[in-house]
């Protein structure tokens, strides 16, 4: 899952919210300088990606794209699972997606020098572009997928991979739709457990 999925998926701890979204930056097991709370975000985005990556139908979604993508399939299609969320989130959440969002880089923020450098690095971007909330319209998927293809230098060719959104868009709808039903069960079990 991309970032929008795992800062929802954090429930209302703001501690779990930021270990979540900075685990991508954080290298092994070297954070136990953090609050607890950041830590058990940490371990919860390890226990989300793992449980995405085994599940059936994230697999099946990747399929679809293999062929064109090879190993850059699985992060198109968080990419797009995070524009399906985006898209649909006045099913998942009551409050508004621009709230949300601002809440999280006001957060963020707030905590910038406790943030890893290349979570750092990226902040000022994502605030001054908006990802989170531009994740609902094509335009900003591809504008994401432009900067992703540019830091392969022009390898993955994930530039082109809205086209693939928009040709099988009800379908990978559907995927991400029964997927993540099982993923916010298996997060809500996991922060239980941690808490």
């Amino acid at each position: 899952m991309n970032f929008l999925a795992h800062l929802y998926l954090s429930g209302n701890n703001t501690n779990i919210m930021i270990g979540n979204f900075i685990a991508d930056h954080v290298k092994g097991n070297k954070f136990s300088h953090y609050h607890q709370d950041i830590q058990k975000g940490i371990l919860l985005h390890r226990e989300i990606d793992t449980y995405t990556d085994a599940h059936e139908i994230v697999r099946k979604s990747k399929r679809r794209l293999h062929e064109r993508y090879r190993h850059y399939d699985g992060v198109i299609i968080d990419i797009f699972y995070d524009h399906f969320l985006a898209k649909n989130w006045k099913n998942y959440s009551q409050i508004p997606l621009n709230v949300f969002a601002d809440s999280v880089y006001k957060l963020l923020q707030e905590n910038y020098t406790d943030l890893p450098k290349k979570t750092q690095e990226i902040l000022p971007f994502m605030v001054q572009y908006n990802w989170l909330y531009n994740y609902q319209f094509a335009k900003g998927i591809q504008e994401v997928l432009n900067g992703m293809n540019r830091r392969t230098n022009g390898k993955s060719h994930m530039n082109l991979a809205t086209e693939d959104l928009l040709e099988n868009y009800l379908i990978l709808e559907n995927d991400f739709t029964s997927f993540f039903e099982d993923l916010c069960t298996f997060s809500n079990q996991k922060i239980s457990e941690i808490s």
